[in-house]
This record gives structure tokens, sequence and C-alpha cells, in this order.
């Protein structure tokens, strides 16, 4: 395997006034939309919002605290405040911490209105907000993803700079992995490849790499296993992870030799799909018109029920986030916004196509942050 770098500028850190700022925004979102504040348990909001990552998921109450008008509170363990200390984000906020053998609700609770209504991550404890609810009664709780589905959703240039770096390390990661060998190998020979190749192009993470060969590649979250690739196989590759803190996620199809007419066929109809949801983007359109661009290329060439998932989702500090490219999502598009177009035709115990781009919205249109070519590569 290759094994050369990518030459880059390594994007300057987030400071304390940015976490300060993203902070004061929640709040103040939170307020707008009727919210008492907000509480964000350890996960991609609080990566966002503080910098800061406990290392290990714990039973034990880490939560920010975050209201208008008042100053953010990071509750933590006693034992993991040298750490959150440490954060990015730590001299923009109050830590408080609680010892064991205490109880960090009643810790926590001061901080509250007593009978708020407040939003809270999508991924706390059920024992927490529990604990949270047998201190104040009267309050209560509602997920992001409905009070403020698009609080991470628009980038600053800063946040545009580090996913383009991830996107560029991922069409880095394809190019190479086309001069490797395919036919013979298993699934995982080549995704464990795939996964090397990222890492040396600078990712820190790497979170997927699906390898769907022949049949498999009808399954769009295959993951890759112990089937042999074979001559005569299509295959859909996507692979992402993070790249200083920012998500890549890319897809392209390729064929071990020359594809039938059907197989070339069936790929240049996915990559007009995908086209034409690219050119849907601009800021003021629905997401889910970018939907309805790409599914109707598919759908007037007569595969419309082989294209079985949305065509895409937001990426951030996690490779899955809103907005939703989805029927039925109104939500505008709006400068900063960044999320993948990747539609697909799955062929059940034959093959599959999917063409994926991360696309971010200009102030007069979309741009690609992966440039890898889009044409059915002939792998051997």
């Amino acid at each position: 395997m290759q094994t050369q770098t990518q030459t880059h500028t390594e994007p300057a850190p987030f400071t304390a006034a940015d976490y300060a700022a993203r902070m004061a925004a929640a709040a103040q979102t939170a307020a707008d939309a009727g919210l008492a504040g907000l509480l964000i348990a350890p996960g991609p909001d609080l990566a966002h919002l503080t910098g800061y990552r406990p290392t290990a998921e714990t039973e034990r109450l880490t939560l920010l605290v975050l209201a208008a008008g008042q100053d953010p509170v990071l509750v933590v363990p006693a034992l993991e405040a040298p750490d959150a200390a440490k954060a990015p984000g730590a001299p923009a906020l109050t830590l408080r911490d609680w010892s064991d053998g205490k109880n960090p609700y009643a810790v926590t609770s001061p901080l509250l209105d007593v009978a708020g209504r407040f939003g809270v991550s999508d991924n706390t404890w059920a024992l927490h907000l529990l604990g949270l609810q047998r201190e104040l009664p009267a309050t209560s709780y509602v997920p992001l993803t409905d009070s403020l589905p698009m609080l991470r959703a628009v980038k600053d240039e800063r946040e545009l700079e580090r996913l383009a770096a991830a996107g560029a390390a991922a069409d880095a990661a394809y190019a190479q992995v086309l001069h490797l060998p395919f036919a013979g190998r298993r699934e995982t020979d080549v995704a464990e490849e795939l996964a090397a190749l990222l890492r040396v192009h600078g990712h820190s993470q790497v979170d997927f790499t699906v390898v769907g060969s022949g049949p498999n590649g009808a399954n769009p979250h295959h993951e890759a296993g112990e089937r042999v690739i074979q001559h005569g196989d299509m295959i859909v590759l996507d692979f992402g992870g993070l790249r200083y803190g920012y998500g890549s996620d890319i897809s392209r199809t390729v064929h071990v030799g020359e594809p039938t007419a059907e197989e070339q066929r069936v790929h240049d109809i996915v990559r007009e799909a995908q086209q034409a949801g690219v050119a849907a983007v601009r800021p003021g359109v629905s997401c889910q018109e970018v939907d309805r661009a790409a599914r109707a290329v598919i759908t007037e060439f007569g595969y419309g029920e082989r294209f079985i998932h949305r065509t895409g989702h937001g990426i951030g500090v996690t490779t899955h986030e809103p907005p939703y490219m989805v029927e039925g999502e109104e939500q505008p598009l709006v400068p900063g916004m960044c999320f993948s177009v990747e539609p697909g035709v799955y062929l059940p115990g034959r093959f599959g196509v999917r063409i994926e781009d991360i696309v971010t919205v200009t102030e007069d249109g979309g741009l690609r942050l992966n440039n890898a070519p889009r044409e059915l590569a002939i792998v051997e």
C-alpha cells in the first residue's frame, strides 16, 4: 500500500472565545424557541459547544447547563474535573463538580428553572433526566432533534475549512484504493485498507468502511464481510470518519473488470441523479427539493422503487446529523449548511450503485467538498 501523506496546513484551533460565542448563541436560540434552557450531555453537542470530549462513557452525571442571561455551567464528576478544565472552552464556563456519594441532581437542580421546559441533547441518559425530575417535578424536557434540530447545522468559515480538509482526505484515500487488488480478496480486506488510508491522510477516527460487493451492494448499509470479491462484481464503497474533529463521508461505485451494459446504464442514471441533487442546492430551497431533484431522475428511468433511502444527511462533528434531504423536510437551506447528496439504486440479489459527495450551501448555490472522479472506475 502506498503511504504518502497529503501536504496541508493544520487549521488553527478553536478558542475559548469561539466556544463562548457558540454557547451564547445556543442559549439565545433556546430562549427564542420558548425553552428555559439547554441541558447538554457528553456527545457531539457538548463537543461542539465546549470542545470537551470525555474519554469514557460513564453513568456519572456530566451536564452543560445553558440559559439566556446566565453564565454557562458544566456539572462534572470531581474525578473528571481536571480533564474538563483542560477543554478549550473551559475558560468560557463555570465548572461545578460533585463527589461520589453525593446527589448530582441536587447539585444541578439549583441551576434550573423549577418549572422550565428544557431542550436536551438526544443522547442524554434517561437515568439523568429522571433524576432531575425527581428533584424538580414540574420541569419537562424535549429532545434537540425536535426542539432545535438546526443547532449545529450552519457552519462557520473555520468549520467549513475542517470539513473541506476531511473531504480532501477521503478523496485521496479513494484515489489510492483504486490501485489495490480487489478480485480474490475478502470485503474485510479492502475495508481494512480503506480505514488505513483514511488514517494515513489525517483522519483521527474512522467511523465506517462499507464494501458491498456483488449482491451485497444492494444493501445500502452492508457491513464488510467475508465474501470473496469476484471478477464481474459491482462494488459500493462508502467510507468516512473525522479529521480535525469534523466528518468525511464519500461513496463511489467501482467494477471488477468491464461492466455489462445494464450495470453501466444504472451507474450513469445514479450519476445523473446525483448531479441533479447537487444542482438543486441553493439558499432558500427546502431540503426536500434536493431529494425530489435526485429522485425524479431515478424514477424517470424506472428505478424509483429501488431508491430506498433519503438523498442526504447533514455532517459536522458527527458524520450523520440534521438537516436531512428527505421528503417532508421543509427546512430552507442556509449558507454554511453541509450535507451529503447520495442517491442510489439497489437491485436485490444482484448489485447496487451509490454516488455521494458532501456539499455545502454557498451564497448562490452549492459547492462540492468531494472532488474524486464519479465515473464508474474499473479495478482489478
